[in-house]
């Protein structure tokens, strides 16, 4: 016996569309969380931190400038905020012995960004490992040897950065809530891309030349954290005092 399904045109056109558009949105969904996963790890291997259990860790990059890094430390200063942590590059380092040495005396934080602000992802694994080698050197001189953490200087890294850190002895730090200050988008925009910063929060913010409006964000974005409530510390003792959550990307 031979049965024959009969189905309307314009009922087939329908259910074509609605197949298609659940493709179509299950594909965004896909992409979309595929660009937000904050960090990557090996399998059973070592994992880049980038968000902790409580208080809030505001951390600053710094890989070329002259002007905007003392305006921040000021800052700082004044709103009274005891802890930060500063990725600095080794070859900035090199060139502001003085400004390192302030937030060294000030009790920030120091962790590496690479030497010469290079992609890792763009590079060899010997070239990795010498920029890494090249900072080391670096903040050796300035004696600042206790180092245990490094960002990847453009953000970006894959599971051969983290092994190579790990091999070095430092933890990869990513973050959680990105200020996006160094596109500049004003100083209203800056506080209100931290504003949803919360408990175990790292924030990213930048103390270059390039991130002409963070200085003038900055105390906004201080008073509205504390208004939450929130306790700051730097990277390593939020580390610490819970447990750091990362995310593998298989």
């Amino acid at each position: 016996m031979n049965i024959f399904v009969v189905l309307n045109g314009k009922r087939l056109k329908q259910v074509i569309l609605i197949i298609v558009s659940a493709f179509f949105a299950a594909w965004i969904l896909f992409m979309d969380n595929l660009v937000q996963v904050p960090v990557f790890s090996t399998k059973d291997g070592p994992k880049a931190v980038y968000k902790g259990e409580k208080d809030i860790a505001i951390t600053f990059n710094i890989g070329w400038g002259d002007e905007k890094a003392a305006p921040i430390l000021d800052v700082l200063e004044k709103e009274n905020v005891k802890a930060a942590t500063f990725f600095l590059s080794g070859s900035w380092a090199e060139r502001h012995p003085d400004l390192v040495n302030r937030i060294v005396k000030k009790g920030y934080e120091v962790g590496i960004l690479g030497y010469s602000y290079e992609d890792y992802t763009d590079l060899e694994d010997t070239q990795i490992r010498k920029d890494l080698a090249k900072a080391q050197t670096a903040f050796g001189k300035l004696n600042i040897k206790e180092i245990d953490l490094i960002r990847a200087p453009t953000g970006h890294f894959d599971q051969r950065t983290l092994r190579i850190a790990e091999r070095f002895g430092y933890t990869v730090v990513h973050w959680s809530v990105d200020s996006k200050d160094w596109t500049n988008p004003g100083v209203k925009k800056i506080i209100t891309n931290v504003s949803k910063a919360g408990p175990g929060d790292i924030i990213l913010l930048h103390a270059s030349d390039s991130a002409k409006q963070t200085g003038k964000a900055l105390p906004q974005i201080i008073k509205g954290l504390k208004d939450k409530g929130l306790n700051f510390v730097s990277v390593s003792e939020m580390i610490a005092n819970g447990d750091a959550k990362s995310e593998e990307v298989r």
